[in-house]
């Protein structure tokens, strides 16, 4: 009965969801955040260097597609918010240190951060202090939110209330207390980039100029567009599927399930499951939900480089009632 009485006011509270919310109550119109709006500027239009003849080459094409897997969707979607924000599987500190750096190169700030935001998210998803909720408008949503001064999601103490286990880690503490440090781990890792692909171009081609074209085209495509691409398929998450798709659950917000995201992202899309069941490794509830990145935590599992994943609800419940029967 309690059960039913919860799905019930569940269900209500989104039929009487309002069609749309103000900004956040701590938000600055008049203040632009340059911090992330100039350097989010900036990378867009170095972005545009993709449509330069020049510039093109298979080669950069492959180390766009290839960042996006390993910076986007190891570092981001497992990394940041299934291992850290939702503590949904575990791994030995050098993996996790691995997967936080591979996030890092993706421009989307500390983890703390990020953990911050995304359960701040959730704990008030598509309420007025949901930092990024499309019912203010689709391009709030989707990068509206870090383009304006939010001074509730811009001070240390949000951050200690959201994700003091993960300013418990000294790593993770330093790169708050030396705001620059993220910075120069994006651009160390650009510059690898650059001195590796031309050292490649000589060993191929042994001409200066063509080694500085290699050089640049993976530069332009593997570090600047797959950022651009992996920002844009992060914001979808909350935009796009707060918005359109299916619902598997009634849940109280306006979460949607989107194969199109669910695609771009290794299962992020599958999104309505996840606000369901935010605990579990897991968003696939149905057998054509297809979750990339939960087959590549269970591989991760498999070699003995995770442990604790955490199963769906269903599964858990199971495993609960099993136990009961059994005592």
């Amino acid at each position: 009965m309690n059960t039913q009485a919860s799905i019930a006011a569940r269900a209500a509270a989104t039929v009487e969801k309002p069609r749309q919310l103000p900004l956040p109550k701590r938000v600055n119109r008049k203040r632009i955040h340059w911090e992330y709006a100039a350097p989010t500027v900036l990378i867009h239009l170095l972005a545009l260097l993709i449509f330069v003849p020049w510039l093109f080459s298979w080669a950069g094409v492959a180390a766009l597609f290839i960042g996006v897997s390993l910076f986007g969707q190891l570092g981001i979607p497992i990394g940041y918010h299934r291992l850290l924000t939702h503590r949904s599987f575990r791994t030995p500190k050098w993996v996790e240190r691995i997967l936080v750096s591979m996030a890092l190169c993706s421009a989307q700030e500390t983890p703390a951060k990020w953990v911050a935001w995304h359960r701040m998210h959730h704990n008030h998803s598509d309420e007025q202090e949901d930092p990024h909720s499309p019912l203010v408008n689709f391009l709030w949503a989707h990068f509206g939110w870090l383009v304006y001064y939010n001074a509730e999601t811009t001070n240390f103490s949000f951050y200690q209330k959201y994700a003091r286990d993960i300013l418990e880690d000294p790593f993770y503490m330093y790169l708050e207390k030396n705001r620059l440090a993220s910075v120069w781990i994006y651009l160390g890792h650009a510059a690898l980039y650059f001195l590796a692909a031309l050292g490649l171009g000589y060993w191929l081609y042994g001409a200066e100029t063509a080694a500085l074209q290699l050089a640049l085209s993976l530069f332009v495509w593997g570090v600047i567009m797959r950022t651009v691409w992996v920002w844009h398929i992060t914001w979808a998450v909350n935009s796009l599927s707060h918005m359109f798709g299916y619902r598997n659950y009634e849940t109280s917000d306006q979460s949607r399930n989107n194969w199109f995201v669910a695609a771009l992202t290794g299962g992020e899309g599958w999104h309505n499951n996840h606000h369901q069941d935010q605990a579990s490794a897991s968003v696939q509830h149905r057998w054509w939900e297809l979750d990339p990145n939960y087959y590549i935590i269970k591989s991760l599992e498999k070699v003995g480089l995770a442990s604790h994943v955490v199963p769906p609800r269903h599964i858990r419940q199971a495993g609960r009632d099993t136990a009961e029967d059994a005592a």
